[in-house]
């Protein structure tokens, strides 16, 4: 589940919200009323909200030459993984 919570909250619950993380909950703290960051486990895999190939990155010719012999689809797949079309 996630929460949204403000700094004061953040700062007066530390314990409460780190039990929660534990079990799975994610917060967004909000600072001056704007997201600032978001608090969730290690573990959590996190979801793209844009598919990869709208990266205007992904899949751009290569810009020079590489010093360690990989290809641009090479680097396509140590960054953004190899499952990505």
């Amino acid at each position: 589940m996630e929460h949204i919570i403000n700094v004061k909250e953040l700062r007066a619950s530390l314990p409460n919200i780190i039990k929660k993380v534990h079990q799975g909950d994610q917060f967004i703290v909000l600072y001056r009323s704007r997201p600032a960051f978001r608090i969730m486990s290690v573990g959590t895999e996190i979801e793209l909200k844009i598919p990869v190939t709208d990266d205007p990155v992904y899949g751009a010719p290569a810009v020079g030459s590489s010093k360690d012999g990989l290809t641009a689809e090479d680097h396509d797949q140590i960054l953004y993984g190899k499952n990505t079309l």
